[in-house]
């Protein structure tokens, strides 16, 4: 069989084929502490299950939705992203509307798809979440990448994205909250992003805000819209159910922007797709969208321990130079270079050791990480620091013992 060269030139997901070892190894008897998924151990909110047992008794729960989303919760949606930005649509000359999809990835891949003609540039901020470099060279795109630091707290620097401009940007990817470093951009840095974008007229932005709800450390999370609503003329914000109901195999996502550009996504979508699941799209519009906080407020409070127990270790087993404080979604970025063993064992090489590394923390210790070179993080790892309060702090007790010596 011939397979064409798009699929012959993507990678398989690393967190994917990460988390596929660690089932084999769990198969086989190993005691494993897996830190590579990014899902909560929560179960969805009451409220919203009910929501979705109601729904059952409907035959239109079983039948195609419309391909954008339902109308009301699309303007449930908008609704919604006005008032927890702090923003107002009708400010904006444009007209907004919002796309339901299966998922904020499935979105993140359609609004490429309608931006990225071959040969077009898209900056990314690495580290950046695995898929966006794949959805791009998918679609014929290029990528400039802008590398932010553990010793700056992985906040990217405003001169360096201005140097990867080029006649060929198309777009930017902003994932604030981030995936996988778990910081977000401060107030400060956001407005000093939006006179950026002030200067390059023809730059499109995707705000991956999938994480907005999932902030454990203030200050929360500000947009750079917010300061600066003439840009939302050119934003595409994305948003979802996945990690604010701890509802990742659900697969709904959306994204609001300009009615011009939702429109062509409405076409990829309903010549790929179809409409997202019926079902939670039509609970979604009964569920109340305020009770996201209160469903959140023991999930922030588990992280934060989570977090706090880090930096304690890390402090106790000399980590404290590869340690940096993590304020949202659900990771933290190691950074191998920084720590004793690196500097014992790796001193005089100028390569990725990320895999090796990690694979060495999963079959001699049952710690299982994320290499961090599909993030654009060379001598890395992504750890997910979701685990129940136990498991976790027996999986740092022995991460912390490896690094430290």
């Amino acid at each position: 069989m011939f397979l064409s060269s798009r699929v012959k030139l993507a990678n398989e997901s690393v967190t994917l084929k990460t988390n596929q070892q660690v089932i084999k190894l769990a198969d086989e008897g190993m005691h494993v502490y897996n830190m590579t998924a990014g899902q909560l151990p929560f179960k969805p909110i009451k409220e919203f299950i009910e929501c979705v047992s109601k729904q059952t008794n409907f035959l239109k729960s079983y039948q195609y939705a419309p391909v954008a989303g339902f109308p009301e919760l699309r303007e449930k949606v908008i609704s919604y992203t006005e008032k927890t930005r702090g923003i107002d649509f009708s400010y904006s000359e444009e007209e907004f509307d919002a796309v339901i999809s299966n998922g904020a990835k499935h979105t993140v891949y359609n609004v490429l798809g309608t931006l990225i003609d071959p040969g077009d540039e898209v900056i990314l901020i690495a580290p950046y979440w695995v898929s966006y470099p794949e959805m791009v060279q998918f679609w014929g795109g290029t990528t400039q990448v802008v590398k932010s630091h553990s010793f700056d707290g992985f906040i990217p620097d405003i001169e360096d994205i201005k140097k990867s401009i080029s006649s060929k940007t198309k777009a930017i990817i902003i994932n604030s909250p981030n995936n996988p470093t778990g910081v977000n951009y401060s107030q400060a840095w956001m407005k000093q992003f939006g006179e950026f974008l002030l200067e390059h007229p023809d730059i499109v932005v995707i705000s991956d805000e999938i994480y907005h709800e999932i902030c454990y450390y203030d200050p929360k999370p500000e947009f750079f819209y917010k300061f600066y609503p003439e840009l939302l003329a050119r934003t595409i914000i994305v948003d979802g159910i996945s990690k604010s109901l701890s509802c990742t195999g659900l697969r709904i996502g959306w994204c609001v922007a300009p009615k011009k550009l939702t429109n062509a996504l409405t076409k990829i979508q309903g010549q790929t797709t179809s409409g997202a699941n019926s079902l939670i799209q039509r609970a979604l519009i009964d569920f109340d969208f305020s009770s996201f906080k209160h469903f959140l407020s023991p999930v922030k409070e588990h992280l934060r321990r989570n977090a706090d127990y880090l930096r304690e270790k890390f402090s106790a087993h000399g980590l404290s130079k590869c340690w940096y404080q993590s304020t949202s979604a659900f990771y933290f970025v190691v950074d191998f270079k920084r720590t004793p063993y690196f500097e014992k064992n790796y001193a005089d090489t100028e390569e990725d050791k990320s895999e090796e590394i990690s694979s060495k923390l999963l079959n001699q210790h049952g710690v299982a990480l994320v290499p961090g070179s599909d993030f654009g993080a060379p001598n890395t790892a992504r750890m997910s620091i979701v685990l129940e309060e136990a498991p976790f702090n027996e999986a740092i007790e022995r991460l912390s013992l490896f690094l430290g010596n």
